[in-house]
């Protein structure tokens, strides 16, 4: 690895120390991860822990993830009001007999808690601990009482129990489901917000006014706020009682892993997002890089139907987007392995035991991804539109432009890219990353949070057209004359002839009327500014949305444009299909090529991927050889011009080409 890529793996490193890797990092960023979570029901007390540990040895996982305690205790708990399962046997320790056994195999055990929910009998005994609806109502399911994160539940309660269970078993780490308070339950049905004495009385502190019946930004902003104290005070504990233990949840704040899911529910709205692991590893990774990635691949249909597996096919397309993006390899069962529907279990097998043989390619990389697409933040208050991402994400894909993604500006002045795309978040700190030399593309009708042009007026909805007035601007646009528009449209002040114009609503009927009032404006479609040494480009309507919608043509050839306008040399090129998804990271001195085939994705189906043969790749940098890790074999690289071209000779669902 030479040159260009060099200077990629020096600010990546640098980065990581900046973020706060620790000078020895914990098992978790250290090692590859092959992560089995089983979702132990209390009548799974009394399972075998030899058998448990031999198939997941067999399938030759690293890492089992498994009910410890919270709702149900998995060992013989002396904390008053923890409760252990019904069916385990007075003073058996069948946590602790998984450990041993999970030990002697060389497989790491993290111990799951859900402390969102417990017994009457400690209601009935501290009601003050317990989540209060508006009328002050517990909330009550399946005989289960809600607790609040603001109560003494969670701050002096859940301290005593984990104290306990850090002391007495050599656990590898611990992860929290459900954590802080739901507003939802497992039906579905709306629980409305706290109003226990200890949130109505922080609140008003905090704000002077009474807990609103709706959550607003402020009420956000309350709720983050407590539930990242908790936070901080269970990673404090687990590091002071087992500090070689890692500490997993489903936010970034305090922890060692970021945790996440892709999965499936039958009320989702359509379309299915085919994208949901690398959307998650991605932006973890990147947001966060000094911690791990852990996407749970759910291997159920929804919470009614947990027996029931979702297509073969989807899971692994989930596995391997987690691989190729740097997450941790991962499988959730409900109960134990010995399942009902064994589809799921079967396919995740052989991509267990091939990244077990393969295991020093995974583990410690990091994206070498030259675009950075920004996702929206988690803490802001704000609400922000999915779709808009989705669509920039797909587009990105589809192009075959590696890119990060990441929630946050830490990035600035740590790492280097060559352009990022905003959708409804472009913050104040674009304006210094374009000063600096950087190219930043806006797709929104939301104006940034900062100066780009003069913002005439917004529209919300309009349908319209968008022309094109200079088709040398546009070369893929050259047999397109207008673009459909439809949703908000943010009007800015000219500063010269547009290339893209507005062109507002006119008749749609009856035929023999259809657009013959319709009329062209000199309104920008598209502006472009210089912004010291980089430049902007702003386009004031919703790019990404429509075409996450509707997957227009026409859309995708403007995208296509712009980025080459604003990053004239991509840092990838390749024929590959556009549903390959090609994703580039560097890890333990290699560059590393993955490819992932999507082509058996279709409406709401995962199938066999269509196979594809003689994919070529050219990418930035110089390097001396290549070899294939699925269809094992070396792959003959060309030096031209700067780039380093190569073919992979098949694709069949997943590849990767490592780069030396």
């Amino acid at each position: 690895m030479l040159g260009h890529d060099m200077r990629i793996r020096a600010i990546l490193l640098a980065l990581v120390g900046i973020v706060g890797l620790q000078a020895d990092p914990g098992w978790w960023t250290r090692e590859p991860m092959r992560w089995v979570q089983t979702n132990l029901r209390e009548t799974d007390a009394t399972l075998d822990a030899r058998r448990l540990v031999e198939q997941l040895a067999d399938m030759r996982a690293n890492v089992v993830l498994m009910g410890m305690g919270g709702i149900s205790a998995y060992y013989p708990t002396k904390v008053p009001f923890h409760y252990p399962s019904p069916q385990l046997p007075s003073d058996h320790d069948m946590f602790g007999d998984v450990i041993t056994a999970a030990h002697s195999k060389h497989i790491r055990v993290v111990g799951r808690f859900d402390f969102s929910k417990t017994r009457q009998a400690a209601f009935d005994a501290h009601p003050e601990w317990f989540f209060r609806q508006a009328d002050g109502q517990p909330v009550i399911y399946n005989g289960l009482y809600s607790t609040c994160i603001n109560g003494g539940y969670y701050r002096e309660q859940v301290m005593r129990i984990l104290s306990e269970a850090l002391e007495t078993h050599p656990v590898d780490g611990l992860f929290f489901n459900m954590f802080g308070n739901q507003s939802r339950d497992y039906g579905g049905k709306p629980v409305g917000l706290c109003h226990c004495d200890v949130c109505r009385a922080k609140y008003r502190a905090r704000y002077n006014r009474d807990i609103p019946v709706d959550p607003d930004e402020d009420y956000r902003k309350f709720m983050f706020d407590s539930s990242r104290e908790v936070a901080a005070a269970i990673g404090a504990l687990i590091r002071s009682k087992r500090p070689e233990a890692g500490y997993f949840n489903y936010i970034q704040e305090s922890t060692d892993g970021i945790m996440s899911e892709s999965n499936t529910a039958v009320a989702r709205p359509l379309p299915l997002w085919p994208y949901s692991a690398s959307d998650n590893v991605d932006r973890a990774r990147n947001s966060q890089p000094g911690k791990a990635s852990v996407n749970l691949n759910m291997q159920f249909v929804d919470y009614w139907w947990r027996f029931a597996t979702v297509p073969g096919h989807e899971i692994a397309l989930r596995a391997w987007q987690n691989l190729a993006h740097g997450g941790a390899l991962t499988f959730e069962v409900n109960g134990t392995l010995d399942l009902q529907d064994r589809q799921a279990l079967e396919t995740m097998k052989p991509i267990f035991r091939w990244a077990a043989e393969n295991e020093q390619y995974f583990g410690g990389s990091q994206s070498a991804a030259r675009v950075l697409l920004l996702g929206a933040p988690a803490n802001t208050g704000r609400t922000y539109a999915t779709e808009p991402y989705r669509g920039m994400f797909r587009l990105l894909s589809e192009e075959h432009i590696p890119f990060a993604v990441s929630d946050n500006m830490d990035w600035m002045g740590r790492r280097e890219f060559d352009l990022v795309v905003a959708t409804d978040w472009a913050p104040a700190g674009l304006k210094e990353y374009a000063r600096r030399g950087g190219k930043v593309l806006i797709a929104s009708a939301l104006k940034p949070d900062f100066d780009v042009a003069q913002v005439v007026r917004t529209e919300k909805d309009v349908k319209g057209y968008v022309r094109v007035r200079d088709h040398a601007a546009f070369p893929s646009l050259k047999a397109t004359d207008l673009l459909m528009l439809d949703g908000p449209f943010t009007e800015l002040k000219a500063n010269g002839q547009p290339p893209l114009t507005l062109v507002p609503p006119s008749m749609i009927g009856p035929p023999e009327f259809i657009h013959i009032d319709m009329r062209d404006t000199d309104i920008p479609a598209i502006f472009v500014q210089p912004e010291g040494k980089g430049s902007v480009a702003w386009i004031p309507w919703n790019l990404g949305g429509l075409y996450y919608r509707h997957s227009l043509p026409a859309h995708a050839a403007l995208f296509r444009d712009v980025v080459d306008r604003l990053m004239p040399e991509r840092q990838l090129k390749t024929d590959a299909h556009p549903l390959v998804e090609v994703t580039v990271l560097l890890q333990d001195g290699h560059t590393q090529v993955h490819l992932v085939n999507l082509s058996g994705h279709s409406q709401t189906g995962y199938f066999a991927p269509i196979p594809m043969a003689g994919i070529k790749v050219s990418l930035k940098g110089r390097y001396r050889t290549g070899r294939a890790l699925r269809n094992v074999g070396n792959v003959p690289i060309r030096a031209l011009d700067g780039r380093s071209e190569f073919t992979v000779p098949r694709l069949r669902d997943y590849e990767v080409v490592v780069l030396d």
